[in-house]
């Protein structure tokens, strides 16, 4: 079975389940940061009555279905396919028609206990660091500015602690010559100078670390016994290496990638295989054994431990733009969409209408088609808010009303 078909696929686990199963154990050990709370109250209440819904009914049979209102936080396994395809609509504001390299920045593992008790602080320095380098970089070689799409992301394929950030940059730079603009374009085959640009990379972001810790704006919080200078000398005693990707397919395929880490968590449904008493085992893909699909287990209470570890500081911006991309660089996007050959003016933002979209990706003309009849189309008839437990069980009246032709 290919992977999109087994996405289409009911799971037979959720990490709502996970949750519900292991969370008394998990407080007796560790405590809900506010933002952490706010994201297993969201999981543990999407798609259920908790949160309201809507009737739909086939206007053929008459046959009535029940469907709960999903709750739309980012982090949630269940919510984010819908938003992350008008995201990338949305993208193609500043997209160029030129083709695009790929950098990952990935810090030493040595900073990872500051990382985590300085989110916020040590997120945004990653990625100001890495758009900073790059806009010098871009300076530097192409004497002119790059555009720059950033994206945060925080695990690995095991939930592990893993910082970095994805870089999305155009293959070439606009530059101001004798009051007009021309681009010069990258080689397809070279980007930046690989060890030059990796030491600069690391030689910015310890500095960063220096700085904020002189200034006292880092906590130690359960490592007080760390000491930060050993740890700067031994993360600038190793060799860092930026990954560069040379350009591959179209600009739209990087901004799917990058689509998946804006809303995707780091343990989807559909990886989980069993939850067992005190386990919980998941499937996973090692990169370092050429993408091998394999399997691990996990203590209940340690899966929500490495869950929870990459839910973000409330309202911190993961998705940032820089150069060119910037928002406050339109005209200049205008102009280089022009030197580029493109067309002049912004592009038009389509606005994805639900049912269209569903039958886009299921391949259905129809995706509302009624289950039960076959012909008929299933059509919203009543919205409700969200309603208490004990109330469920009214929902069969209420389905039966509307089967007898009530509210059409």
């Amino acid at each position: 079975m290919g992977q999109k078909e087994r996405q289409r696929e009911r799971p037979k686990h959720e990490v709502a389940e996970v949750i519900r199963k292991f969370e008394r154990a998990y407080l007796e050990k560790y405590r809900y940061t506010f933002a952490q709370k706010c994201v297993v109250n969201n999981i543990l209440r999407c798609r259920t009555a908790a949160l309201g819904g809507h009737i739909r009914a086939c206007k053929q049979c008459g046959k009535t279905e029940i469907a709960y209102n999903p709750c739309k936080d980012r982090q949630c396994p269940k919510c984010g396919a819908y938003d992350k395809a008008q995201w990338l609509e949305e993208q193609k504001i500043w997209a160029l028609p030129t083709y695009y390299y790929h950098l990952i920045f990935t810090i030493d593992h040595v900073f990872n206990p500051v990382v985590w008790e300085n989110q916020k602080t040590m997120y945004d320095l990653l990625m100001r660091t890495s758009a900073r380098v790059i806009q010098e970089f871009g300076e530097k070689y192409f004497g002119g500015e790059l555009g720059i799409t950033l994206a945060l992301h925080t695990w690995g394929q095991v939930m592990q602690r893993h910082a970095h950030t994805h870089a999305m940059v155009t293959g070439g730079a606009l530059v101001a010559e004798r009051g007009a603009y021309r681009w010069r374009a990258a080689k397809k085959t070279w980007l930046f100078p690989a060890q030059e640009f990796s030491a600069a990379f690391r030689r910015a972001f310890c500095e960063g670390v220096r700085k904020l810790w002189k200034q006292g704006k880092l906590r130690l919080g359960r490592e007080r016994e760390l000491d930060v200078e050993e740890m700067l000398k031994a993360g600038e005693s190793q060799k860092w290496e930026v990954y560069i990707q040379t350009p591959r397919g179209q600009p739209e395929d990087l901004l799917d990638y990058l689509g998946r880490y804006v809303y995707r968590t780091a343990m989807s449904n559909h990886r989980i295989l069993a939850v067992g008493e005190k386990k919980v085992r998941f499937e996973y893909y090692d990169n370092r054994d050429d993408g091998k699909r394999k399997e691990m287990v996990l203590e209940g209470v340690e899966f929500i431990r490495r869950y929870l570890d990459h839910v973000l500081p409330k309202g911190f911006q993961r998705v940032r733009h820089y150069g060119l991309h910037h928002s406050s660089r339109r005209k200049k996007i205008e102009i280089a969409r022009g030197v580029l050959g493109g067309e002049s003016g912004q592009p038009e933002i389509r606005r994805l209408k639900l049912e269209q979209w569903l039958g886009e990706i299921l391949g259905e003309e129809e995706p509302f088609r009624c289950p039960y009849c076959g012909k008929g189309l299933m059509v919203k008839v009543r919205e409700f808010s969200p309603i208490e437990t004990w109330r469920l069980k009214f929902a069969p009246i209420v389905g039966k009303l509307y089967q007898w032709g009530w509210g059409y």
